[in-house]
């Protein structure tokens, strides 16, 4: 092949590869181009939507690479911001409501000063009225902390077999002296032995007993406050029933939700977080959490511990 040959040949060849070339350019422009877009404007949230003129097998997996990272990120961002909009809720929530008993001490305070020395029995029940509003208090700074370790559960947690009845015994010493102003008489029954964490189930039961002791306090004469407990092979069960004003039907469905108060809790000023620590505290620790009522008759709460649902930490 002489020489003019061969430069005929390269000329040819560059001038498709030149021609291939231009037109892929001219194809894929498009997409490079929003990529490009993308880059500028990478401080907004959609810029992985942005990119969409995909032409290649590689750029349409690119983009649904991009898609899906997109909506992930944008699922965890509302999660985040609803976590969020919650906890600043509840501490408005909180701080509205400790409000109540400051303003309820310094009045009795007050009182106090005015009038003319106390009798013994006036001294006894200020005495009673104060420490009343201060565990309402002390209750409000323990809800708070709590619910602030919600996010931290895993790290929080020590899972043993324990003495149920032993610990809703030392529950209700903590309610001993509101039980004893109410006339609220708590009977045990029974015992179980469930695997748990003993720091936060004493926090569920807490929440319950003190929504017992504050529904049942109104109701005149002797209330009884019913703690059942069963064990049977691997499953134990804690039955908790009140002589309080029940809820009504229409609010059973919502009583676990966030911040929700029903009739009652409007009435008693409830800040409607209670049951929902509660829930959750159950629900991350694999136990299931139940209520049942009766409008004016009472209230019961059944938790059960299952052995097969202890270690899957539910997030939800």
């Amino acid at each position: 092949m002489d020489l003019s040959s061969m430069y005929y040949f390269i000329g040819a060849a560059a001038f498709f590869i030149v021609l291939v070339l231009t037109f892929d350019y001219i194809r894929t422009r498009g997409y490079y181009k929003q990529l490009h877009e993308a880059i500028e404007r990478n401080s907004e949230l959609r810029t992985g939507a942005i990119a969409q003129s995909a032409v290649t097998v590689e750029q349409e997996l690119v983009v649904r690479l991009l898609d899906q990272q997109n909506s992930t990120y944008l699922n965890k961002l509302g999660t985040y911001r609803r976590q969020q909009e919650l906890h600043n809720h509840f501490v408005m929530q909180w701080v509205h409501h400790m409000k109540t008993p400051l303003s309820v001490v310094d009045l009795l305070l007050q009182e106090a000063m005015t009038q003319q020395p106390l009798s013994d029995e006036e001294q006894h029940e200020l005495i009673l009225s104060l420490l009343e509003e201060t565990d309402r208090m002390g209750k409000g700074l323990e809800m708070l902390l709590h619910t602030a370790r919600l996010d931290k559960f895993e790290m929080d947690l020590h899972l043993v077999k324990v003495p149920l009845h032993d610990i809703v015994h030392e529950v209700l010493i903590t309610h001993r002296r509101l039980c004893i102003r109410h006339h609220i008489n708590p009977q045990i029954q029974g015992e179980a032995w469930p695997e748990t964490d003993k720091k936060w189930i004493i926090v569920v039961l807490n929440q319950i007993v003190s929504n017992a002791i504050k529904y049942s306090k109104d109701k005149q004469g002797m209330k009884h406050l019913i703690f059942h407990l069963d064990h049977h092979d691997t499953i134990s069960k804690l039955m908790i029933t009140d002589e309080g004003s029940g809820i009504a039907p229409h609010d059973l469905p919502r009583i676990f939700d966030p911040f929700f108060t029903g009739e009652n809790g409007q009435v008693a000023e409830s800040t409607g977080m209670g049951l929902y620590l509660a829930k959750q505290i159950c629900s991350r620790l694999g136990h299931e959490l139940l209520v049942s009522s009766e409008l004016g008759a009472g209230t019961t709460f059944t938790i059960t511990f299952s052995p097969h649902g202890i270690h899957i930490l539910d997030k939800g």
